[in-house]
């Protein structure tokens, strides 16, 4: 059976992120995938690097249990909203506190290349903006995304890592919004079964 982690990243419930979640869970429970999930807003712990990487701060137990959860998933599906081109500030918070060196990564010793420590998994962005996701690639070069799939995910050895972007959300119909809940429910049944 395959464990799949779904990660919410928008720092309020009832949110449209919430929505296409509870969709993509429901269609990779279906398919037979084990599914947790971290509501990020819903974690206890202190988002800011006070000392960036030269000091490891002591991890809160919600960190510690998130850290579990992704060592024991095998495959991690992150959603979140695009706010000024990036990531929430908590889901930001999340990564820097949670993907820590010599657990995600590590430099070797006279060594320029990462150790990718989190390899043998694969995962899936899944982000939501008031842009369309064409300008948002072409004329603004993806920060988000590049951030979290290559910065982040990739760096650390998750891969493949597929994307789904919803937008513009601002301006979409309810049509619209429901054919995106029903692809966040295909791509859960996908991943399960891969």
């Amino acid at each position: 059976m395959k464990k799949i982690l779904v990660i919410n990243g928008h720092p309020v419930s009832g949110s449209y992120c919430e929505a296409l979640k509870n969709a993509y869970c429901a269609g990779a429970e279906k398919a037979g995938a084990e599914v947790s999930q971290i509501n990020i807003a819903d974690l206890n712990f202190d988002p800011v690097l006070h000392y960036g990487y030269k000091i490891i701060q002591p991890l809160e137990e919600d960190l510690i249990q998130a850290q579990r959860s992704i060592e024991e998933a095998d495959h991690i599906m992150i959603i979140f909203p695009v706010w000024w081109g990036g990531v929430p500030a908590v889901l930001k918070g999340f990564l820097d506190r949670t993907f820590v060196p010599t657990w995600a990564f590590s430099f070797p010793k006279g060594g320029c290349f990462q150790k990718k420590l989190l390899s043998g998994r694969s995962a899936r962005i899944m982000m939501t903006m008031d842009n369309y996701p064409v300008i948002f690639r072409i004329f603004f070069g993806a920060p988000a995304l590049r951030q979290i799939r290559d910065m982040t995910l990739k760096f650390c050895g998750i891969r493949p890592v597929k994307v789904n972007m919803m937008g513009s959300v601002r301006f979409s119909s309810e049509r619209k919004r429901e054919k995106w809940l029903l692809n966040a429910g295909k791509c859960g049944r996908r991943d399960a079964l891969k």
